[in-house]
């Protein structure tokens, strides 16, 4: 969950949501996120709205968390009221580095979802979680509570590029977790790769690249480094200490993935997302990038009901200061207009290898459609069946893709 939150109006005291919102509550799905801000260390390209000890000050902790997303949860239910989604198809528990809480903490608030809104019988439960921070004790009681899915932040093979990212597992300890992960029983097993990093060689990361098939994961995640500013990652390349990322690279590390994890039976389902069966691609993460609507728990969590999104206050001390005064720790929103909802809806779904319906683009856009299928950047056969589906060539350049369907 990156820092920085944008401008929006102001969200009412008691988190009310305008009556269009909630209408068809969870008509095309309903997903919970749970973010927890929590780590034991900051990494070095790290952005997200999360905190060490040190960094938190008074008046939040780790000991107090459960109980602060269930205050927010009974007020979730309350803003909903009549309206409750049918039925909570995903739950994904966000950060941070989630398992730094207490297996018992992760599992009641589990259960506090399961009894506001009723869990489906074959949701999808997610967490993440850093390598470190779990062992095959704490994973067989995170599945005995109805954790079914894991996310392991592995985002390298290599000691010197873990060392550069300031990551502080060791090399194989992520595969390691992920094989325990297996045998305590979750379903579905993801491990994070991040490319592109500076000193990073290309068999660094086809060494990363073997680990994680070896692993037998059912789906991995790989996603270019992005420098963000503020963090240190980018204060040591502004000092010449770091060269910056280049695109040639990161490029190349993509079709390398590609090669790999094709060969491997992963086949892609989203530009950085690859999946061995349709069965375990991320349900949740298709809810976003499909329209669905969520409610966002944890300081910084954006939520989305009927068009109308919203964010929480950033700081845990803040958050759990306005839910203790019975108040939305909602910090602002937006109504998206016709042509925001537009935009994103061509901008998410064009990343899906479903692609994107022809028919919703405008004269605009179809003439852009037009112009990257003749530089091969979609597939002619399913743009011939009205659809337009990024080859290849056109994953690599998907954001000018996209703006060139947009008004």
């Amino acid at each position: 969950m990156p820092g920085v939150l944008p401008d929006g109006e102001t969200v009412p005291v008691d988190g009310s949501l305008p009556a269009t919102a909630t209408t068809a509550v969870g008509a095309r799905g309903f997903g919970v996120y749970v973010h927890v801000p929590f780590c034991a260390s900051r990494c070095g390209y790290c952005d997200f709205n999360t905190y060490t000890a040190s960094e938190l000050g008074g008046g939040a902790s780790r000991e107090g968390y459960a109980d602060t997303v269930l205050a927010e949860l009974a007020l979730a239910a309350r803003v909903l009221g009549d309206s409750p989604p049918p039925r909570v198809d995903t739950v994904f528990v966000g950060g941070g580095t989630p398992t730094l809480l207490p297996a018992d903490d992760l599992a009641r608030i589990l259960d506090g979802i399961d009894r506001t809104w009723g869990l489906t019988a074959d949701a999808e439960v997610t967490t993440e979680a850093n390598p470190e921070s779990v062992t095959p004790e704490s994973l067989k009681l995170l599945r005995a509570a109805g954790y079914t899915r894991i996310s392991l932040g592995m985002q390298s093979a290599s000691p010197g590029v873990l060392a550069i990212l300031d990551r502080k597992h060791s090399a194989g300890r992520a595969t390691a977790a992920a094989l325990e992960a297996r045998d305590a029983g979750f379903e579905h097993v993801n491990l994070d790769l991040i490319y592109g990093t500076p000193g990073e060689r290309t068999e660094d990361f086809a060494a990363s690249l073997e680990q994680v098939v070896a692993a037998g994961v059912d789906h991995v995640s790989a996603y270019a480094l992005i420098v963000e500013d503020g963090t240190r990652l980018a204060a040591r390349m502004r000092r010449g200490e770091l060269a910056y990322p280049s695109d040639d690279v990161a490029a190349d590390r993509y079709l390398a993935a590609e090669a790999a994890l094709d060969a491997a039976g992963l086949s892609w389902y989203e530009v950085s997302n690859w999946a061995r069966t349709d069965d375990a691609r991320c349900r949740h993460n298709l809810l976003y990038w499909t329209g669905a609507d969520w409610w966002g728990l944890g300081p910084g969590a954006h939520s989305h009901v009927g068009g109308v999104r919203w964010w929480n206050v950033k700081h845990p001390t803040a958050y759990a200061q306005r839910l203790a005064a019975g108040a939305s720790p909602g910090l602002a929103r937006e109504v998206l207009t016709g042509d925001e909802a537009h935009m994103e809806d061509v901008m998410l779904r064009l990343r899906l290898a479903s692609g994107l319906p022809l028919a919703v683009l405008d004269a605009t856009g179809r003439a852009g459609a037009e112009r990257a299928l003749a530089d091969g950047l979609l597939a002619a056969e399913e743009y011939a069946a009205g659809r337009a589906v990024l080859t290849l060539r056109g994953r690599l350049l998907a954001d000018a893709v996209v703006r060139d369907l947009l008004p």
